[in-house]
């Protein structure tokens, strides 16, 4: 059965919280992530999805089960730890679109989904004329212990499309890792795509 992408923005999310809430915890819980989920701080933290008016869940979808899910928000919208570092570094809230996440399982990966994902991202993100894209990803250590042996980062499937490392724009994001025994704080480094950057010296 083929895949086909489901694209809702708004109220519309509602339904499909609990459907990504389960694959974040899937697909997160595979370095570098290596996150130890729980619903109820899923629930907190799409929350700001289900309130915002201009959310946007892209949802893979084979025959009635979701294997897939990219989401976005403006980041007026978002939680203040994504906010911090533009504000620090100048850049209007308002010219920004923030990408969440994409989550896929493992069976449905290489195919082009994490393109489509970004493109129907990307676009959602000009027709509210947000000429700014961005996201975040967690630095891990080279010399983790739970790395796996050859894995490669997603680095230049993010520079292809475009993306570029802002090193000097970091946050921190709270979640319990595997093995942990609470939650601690995790450095997310920023990803930067749209005309205008150079403005505040991020080509």
């Amino acid at each position: 059965m083929p895949v086909t992408l489901q694209t809702v923005s708004g109220q519309q999310v509602l339904p499909w919280l609990d459907a990504v809430a389960a694959l974040r915890i899937e697909v997160f819980r595979d370095f570098p992530y290596l996150y130890d989920g729980e619903l109820d701080y899923e629930r907190r933290y799409l929350a700001a999805y289900a309130q915002s008016p201009a959310s946007l869940f892209v949802l893979a979808v084979e025959g009635d089960q979701v294997v897939g899910a990219s989401t976005g928000i403006p980041l007026g919208d978002a939680e203040a730890e994504f906010q911090a570092p533009f504000i620090e570094q100048g850049i209007p809230l308002d010219r920004v679109f923030y990408f969440g996440e994409s989550v896929l399982q493992r069976d449905y990966r290489g195919h082009g989904l994490g393109h489509r994902f970004f493109d129907e991202r990307e676009a959602f993100a000009r027709q509210l004329g947000k000429p700014i894209t961005a996201f975040c990803a967690v630095e891990r250590p080279d010399n983790h212990p739970l790395k796996p042996a050859g894995y490669t980062p997603l680095d230049a499937f993010w520079q292809a499309r475009g993306y570029t490392k802002q090193p000097a724009m970091r946050t921190l994001y709270h979640w319990q890792d595997i093995g942990e025994a609470s939650a601690t704080d995790k450095p997310m480094v920023f990803w930067l795509k749209g005309p205008g950057l150079k403005e505040w010296g991020h080509a």
